[in-house]
């Protein structure tokens, strides 16, 4: 058979190819209808006061570092298990990323770990919502709370998920999101930014249209320095067509996931733990091996097959952090050890993809 790939869009041609010829007759391909809608209904959805879009999640995330100041020699404490971006934004300002170990069974900060690594350099912290898992970040908002702490969530997988009612996006004072093709809105490449935070939303305003507010006469005023992370008019439309079925999405992965979780189990994986409170995704359906099972060679024995993958990084592990700053995180260290990702599409079939498991499994 064909291998079963790990992730499929939930968007076809035939969906956009209306929109598409409008968009090419019009000749507007950045900062039309499709850009605004785009933006506004992400802060509907999520419950935000504020949306921005950007070209990523990372570069979302260094511009809400940058808005909340953190610049060179500031301390910056960091979910461990996460992918390079979280850390390197950090890094490129110049500041110092503070690798924060996680909770074994959820995968996300572990509130006891920030607790001990805050100090008088903490400029920010950046909460992963691991694989699309919001788990805890309300315990981890209301801490940064206390201890006058920006928070910053890196909700790159984490669109449609939400904690205690509150959608992702909608929690920490700043949110930032990925579309990238292994997400669950796709837009090719792309991000976004949100925030309640009025003085937060004008800075970004203002900085994301290369600096510029207002007229002057009949050109535009520009009263500070800029960038340009536009997301084009194209990818707005994508976004806006998952967008709007994000809820029948995420009900139809919990489906797969419920399945996986029959299946899998009773072979000895541990599925991510989920909180009592907590609406999930399911952006990676990720569960760590069986005790005594080589993660990397399964990995290996499925390939041509089924496609998987490891489940993330333990980022204070990695050559560069590791040598830089010498803190490795043991917790993550063994999850990125052990954790493997499995196909997750609407339609995927879980019985293939279980019988190839217990086949590499040598059962």
């Amino acid at each position: 058979m064909s291998q079963i790939r790990l992730m499929k869009p939930y968007l076809g041609f035939d969906e956009v190819e209306a929109e598409v010829r409008e968009i090419f007759d019009s000749g507007i391909f950045t900062r039309g209808q499709h850009v605004q809608a785009f933006a506004d209904e992400i802060a509907g959805y999520t419950g935000a006061r504020h949306a921005f879009l950007a070209t990523s999640a990372t570069t979302a995330l260094w511009v809400a570092l940058k808005a909340v100041g953190v610049g060179a020699g500031d301390e910056v404490i960091v979910s461990d298990f996460s992918f390079p971006a979280s850390a390197n934004v950090v890094e490129d300002l110049g500041a110092v990323p503070v690798f924060a170990d996680v909770d074994p069974s959820t995968y996300n900060m572990d509130p006891a770990a920030l607790e001990a690594l805050i100090g008088p350099r903490t400029r920010a912290v950046i909460f992963v919502d691991a694989l699309g898992n919001p788990t805890g970040v309300t315990r981890i908002s209301e801490l940064c709370r206390d201890r006058g702490v920006p928070l910053i969530e890196d909700a790159a997988c984490a669109i449609g998920s939400a904690e205690n009612g509150r959608r992702c996006g909608s929690i920490a004072d700043l949110s930032c999101f990925s579309f990238h093709p292994r997400k669950l809105i796709s837009t090719g490449e792309g991000g976004a930014i949100t925030t309640d935070n009025a003085d937060w939303a004008d800075w970004l305003t203002v900085k994301l249209a290369h600096g510029a507010h207002g007229m002057k006469g009949v050109g535009l005023d520009f009263v500070d320095y800029g960038y340009n992370f536009r997301l084009p008019e194209l990818s707005a439309l994508m976004g806006r067509k998952q967008l709007a079925r994000l809820d029948d999405i995420v009900a139809d992965r919990n489906r797969v996931r419920r399945a996986y979780i029959e299946q899998l189990v009773p072979l000895g994986f541990v599925p991510q733990a989920v909180g009592d409170d907590v609406t999930y995704n399911v952006q990676s359906m990720v569960f760590t091996v069986p005790e005594g099972v080589d993660r990397d060679n399964l990995i290996l024995r499925l390939r041509g097959t089924v496609e998987t993958t490891i489940g993330t990084y333990a980022l204070s592990s990695g050559t560069y952090f590791l040598d830089k700053y010498h803190t490795p995180q043991p917790v993550a260290a063994r999850l990125e050890a052990t954790t493997i990702t499995f196909p997750c599409f609407d339609g995927v079939d879980v019985d293939a993809v279980a019988d190839a498991v217990q086949a590499a499994l040598g059962g």
